[in-house]
Formats: structure tokens, sequence, C-alpha cells
């Protein structure tokens, strides 16, 4: 239970930082496709941490994370717009990251956390790529009749992009808050 509190809670954050801080920055430059995808999503690199260190058993967690961010921080004109598929999209981002890893181990590779040495962060970028491009497919699938056709294939890029964005954000500030540690345990 600790672990689905943790893994929401994180998402839920990660979420809240993006929609409070990305997107007002985002609309003024992309404003059509902001609606639909964030060029930082930030959770991506919660639901990539999440599947490598849990695989399947992240995507409740995933799921409730990404739902309860949906209802915090979507303006209600947005959330009304896109009521009739609002749970969708939650479902297919907790679904990506877990299938990307499953789709890796199908060719051979487990990638997961404790299998195979130390964590590789180009292997996490590489298969966090996989994951967003599966979710950016999806969604664009999801949202296709929401999403104007002229806009179809920058919509997709900007999910991917934001996505592998958002992983390599969170590693970094992984990497530099594991670093410090390091050094003030080294002080202390």
């Amino acid at each position: 239970m600790h672990g689905v509190l943790i893994i929401s809670g994180a998402y839920i954050l990660c979420h809240g930082i993006t929609a409070l801080l990305v997107t007002p920055v985002q609309e003024a430059f992309a404003s059509d496709v902001t609606i639909f995808a964030s060029l930082l999503y930030l959770p991506h690199g919660v639901r990539v941490l999440a599947a490598w260190f849990l695989g399947w058993r992240a995507v409740p967690a995933l799921f409730m994370g990404a739902v309860a961010s949906e209802l915090l921080f979507t303006p209600s004109a947005v959330l009304s717009t896109l009521q009739p598929v609002v749970r969708v999209p939650s479902a297919v981002g907790a679904l990506s990251a877990p299938l990307a890893f499953s789709l890796a181990g199908l060719l051979g590779r487990d990638f997961h956390a404790g299998r195979g040495g130390l964590p590789d962060w180009k292997v996490l970028l590489a298969i966090g790529a996989l994951a967003s491009v599966l979710n950016s497919v999806a969604q664009s699938v999801v949202f296709s009749g929401l999403i104007l056709p002229e806009s179809y294939l920058t919509v997709a890029a900007v999910y991917a992009l934001g996505d592998v964005a958002g992983l390599f954000a969170c590693l970094f500030a992984l990497m530099l808050t594991f670093r410090w540690i390091r050094l003030w345990k080294l002080g202390a």
C-alpha cells in the first residue's frame, strides 16, 4: 500500500509542477497543442521509474495518480471538453511504460530493476522513449475525435517529446539528489 501512495503521490506532484509551471509557459507558444500534450511532462519519469521497479504492479498506482492529477489540475472547462474520454488517457499512460518493459522482455532483454547489474540511465531513456511512442500513438487515437486533423502529427510529436523530456528531467533531478545525499554523507 505504501508503494501505491508513493507512486501516486510522486505522479500528482510531478503533474502539478507540469500543470502549474510548464503549461502556462507552453500556452504562450503552442496553445492549440497544450490541452492534449506537454513539452515537459514530468509524470512520464514517474511512469518509467515505477515500471522499472514494479513492472505491471505499478499500473494501479499510476492510474490512480493520473486520475487524481486530472481532477486536481485540469481546468473544469477543459475537463468537460474531455469528459467522454477522461479516464482512458489515464489508463493509456499507466500502461505505456510497463508495456515498453514487456516488449523489451519479449526481445530477450529484462531491464527491470535488480536484473542485470547497476541501472543504466541510457537504457531507462530508451525504454522511456519506447513507452512514449506507445503512449503518443495511443493518446492520439483516444483524442482523435477532438484533435483537428492538421494538428494530429504535431500533438503526437509533442506527446513523444514531452514524455522523453520529462523522463530526462526526472532522471537528472534524481541524479543531482543522490549526488547531494552522497556528498552530505561524506561531509557528516
